[in-house]
């Protein structure tokens, strides 16, 4: 009897899901005596032209990491698509978008020019830029055309299933691998997280405040913070109250407040939303100038509220950015 194929890919991300199948450690064996890893381009020499000979729905599942912002990695998610009976959106880039979903607040003209003209360390008097062909010598290179916008998985084709994090932890990849070979996979669209906010796993939560009002915000770095007191309650925006829980409370556990990369429980609609309301309804100065001072704490509001889901929130892009 065969085994299942199972293809791993990677798309706009800094490659730290990768190296989470890798933190598999030992097991990673156990996995690799069960399946056929056919497409795995980080670890082993696989061609493209092999995966579209392949029948549709050859391969049994698909983890994808990384959000979609070129036009390779956009027909990439297509055939991937095409090829596998599940999908998984693998970390936080496929899943909400991610750090790389944080462009969204700028114009793809805007990043080509700071990037090739005017960054501080470039020097490029002929402003060169990237072209998509040129010809040399007969040949004719084609680079990938960068989208207006990132997008999450979902937001350019259909996704099965969704394993959350930057990255995801291995105890939940080793769990979404056997729910997958075991056949005992939730119902389609479910997040194999649980579904509870951080704070349920946070060791600070006995000290929780369920009443707070606050006089001002702090930057870890510029306080020497209580190991054993809730964020909050020092002042310095968590954001476990809007987030999945899962991850072990790995940066509460080291002594950081969650950043939110495991995204919104299925109660949540807008991660950044369910944060702001609740800090901003807390604020004790009532009047505009006092808000102000204190809302001057938080001098990234887009990244401190929207570090990995920007793509997904309400918000997605910037108003007045070409579709």
């Amino acid at each position: 009897m065969s085994k299942p194929k199972v293809a791993f890919y990677w798309c706009a991300s800094c490659g730290g899901c990768e190296e989470t199948v890798v933190d598999l450690a030992e097991d990673i064996l156990g996995v690799v005596e069960k399946v056929d890893i056919v497409l795995w381009p980080v670890a082993m020499d696989f061609k493209y032209k092999d995966i579209e000979a392949m029948p549709d729905k050859s391969i049994a599942a698909t983890l994808l990491n990384g959000a979609i912002r070129t036009t390779e990695q956009e027909e990439m998610a297509h055939l991937l698509r095409r090829k596998s009976v599940y999908l998984i959106a693998y970390g936080a880039c496929a899943h909400l978008g991610g750090i790389p979903g944080l462009a969204n607040q700028f114009t793809r003209e805007h990043m080509l020019k700071f990037n090739y003209e005017d960054c501080p360390t470039m020097v490029n008097e002929q402003k060169t830029r990237p072209q998509l062909k040129f010809t040399e010598q007969g040949r004719e290179p084609v680079l990938p055309e960068l989208h207006n916008v990132v997008r999450a998985l979902d937001q350019v084709v259909d996704v099965d299933y969704y394993v959350p994090g930057c990255p995801p932890t291995p105890a939940l990849t080793k769990a979404a691998v056997t729910a997958l070979l075991e056949g005992k996979l939730p119902p389609k669209g479910s997040v194999i997280a649980p579904d509870v906010a951080l704070c349920d796993e946070c060791p600070r939560k006995a000290t929780k405040p369920s009443n707070i009002s606050f006089t001002e915000f702090k930057r870890p770095h510029q306080v020497l913070m209580d190991p054993g007191l809730c964020f909050l309650a020092q002042g310095i925006v968590c954001m476990g109250p809007s987030t999945r829980s899962g991850c072990e409370a790995a940066c509460t556990v080291g002594g950081m407040p969650c950043t939110g990369c495991f995204g919104p429980t299925s109660r949540v609609r807008d991660q950044g939303l369910k944060i702001m309301s609740s800090l901003c309804a807390n604020v004790a100065p009532k009047e505009e100038a006092g808000i102000d001072q204190v809302l001057a704490g938080i001098p990234d509001p887009i990244g401190t509220f929207y570090r990995y889901g920007l793509p997904k929130s309400m918000l997605r892009r910037k108003v007045n950015m070409p579709k």
